[in-house]
């Protein structure tokens, strides 16, 4: 049995138990009760919502709104200047990642961020802000940089995931996307992380690591897609709402549960509506943390950068159910 069964898989498998049964006369009940409590704990860890899922689907739908601002958007009304980077010196330039050195409030910082687009011919460049290998070895690239000059890093994540094409498992996404993590916790400057709409799987998790890790009001942050979740957990990607909620990946649940810490206040109905106030609010977040992180020794701070990232993690087991019995065969 799958160690992960869904409610529905499990259901099924009783319900054709019990047909067996009374088509053949044999006994089943034990394998029946065995997998009827193995239901009851999948179930006990579904979500119990205190208030309706639709709330954090809205904050699904905003997060993705497409004319919610990306990476360029804030670059070109918060930093004074910037100079954005290509390449990776290795096999090319990825566009669904942006990489430049920036000036923020007469300070120079690195900048990384996704990079979504809004027009068809847009999203086809950008391949819709999902990078590629080139991608995360660009950042590694500009996080050398940052740490040879003792720039500040603000990473700003927005991307439903890394691209999971052939081509990119061939230049081994995985691989680029834990030296990037690994490089990350290493670096020797101050890290700002901000998710500014979709923080989604391991596109997002790979820049990640920060200092300091904040949320804009409407955005999400999690290790998959709430349709992903859905079908695994219920076979239905229309329960994705239900996932959303049981993933917690609000900016509400993640403070509550200490993975991030704060969250930026958006104009009323979301960013989309207002994007010069949005920024001005992301501005004064950044600039805040920043003196914050800045007061603090690089040692004492990647001290703390470690401390954080090994008390991330929740988890409940299940706990030990017997396997019901093969049928017999013939039965």
């Amino acid at each position: 049995m799958d160690s992960r069964p869904s409610v529905n898989d499990l259901k099924k498998k009783i319900e054709e138990l019990k047909r067996l049964s009374k088509e053949t006369g044999l006994d089943y009940s034990a394998e029946i009760e065995s997998l009827e409590q193995l239901e009851s704990q999948v179930r006990s860890l579904l979500p119990k919502p205190d208030k309706p899922a639709e709330d954090d689907w809205e904050k699904v739908k905003l997060a993705r709104h497409p004319k919610r601002p990306y990476t360029l958007d804030y670059l070109n009304r918060i930093m004074e200047d910037y100079y954005e980077l290509r390449g990776d010196r290795m096999y090319g330039n990825d566009n669904a990642v942006i990489a430049a050195i920036a000036k923020l409030a007469g300070h120079s910082v690195v900048v990384i961020g996704h990079q979504k687009g809004r027009t068809a011919e847009e999203n086809r460049l950008r391949n819709f802000g999902m990078p590629h290998p080139e991608g995360y070895r660009k950042v590694q690239r500009v996080l050398d940089l940052a740490e040879r000059f003792g720039f500040p890093v603000i990473s700003l994540i927005d991307t439903q995931g890394a691209f999971p094409g052939v081509g990119a498992e061939e230049r081994h996404i995985g691989g680029a996307i834990a030296q990037t993590i690994y490089k990350l916790c290493q670096l020797h400057v101050p890290i700002i992380v901000v998710v500014i709409g979709e923080g989604g799987s391991g596109g997002a998790l790979a820049i990640g690591v920060g200092d300091r890790v904040l949320m804009m009001e409407n955005s999400i942050y999690s290790v998959i897609s709430p349709e992903g979740c859905a079908s695994i957990l219920w076979r239905e990607r229309e329960k994705a709402p239900e996932a959303a909620r049981a993933m917690k990946i609000s900016p509400k649940h993640l403070l509550k549960l200490g993975v991030i810490d704060a969250i930026i206040s958006e104009p009323p109905g979301g960013a989309q509506t207002n994007h010069d106030e949005a920024a001005k609010n992301l501005k004064a977040a950044l600039l805040a943390h920043l003196d914050e992180v800045n007061s603090v020794g690089i040692d004492k701070l990647l001290k703390q950068r470690h401390k954080r990232l090994q008390a991330l993690g929740v988890f409940e087991e299940l706990s030990a159910v017997a396997k019901p019995a093969a049928p017999a065969e013939g039965g």
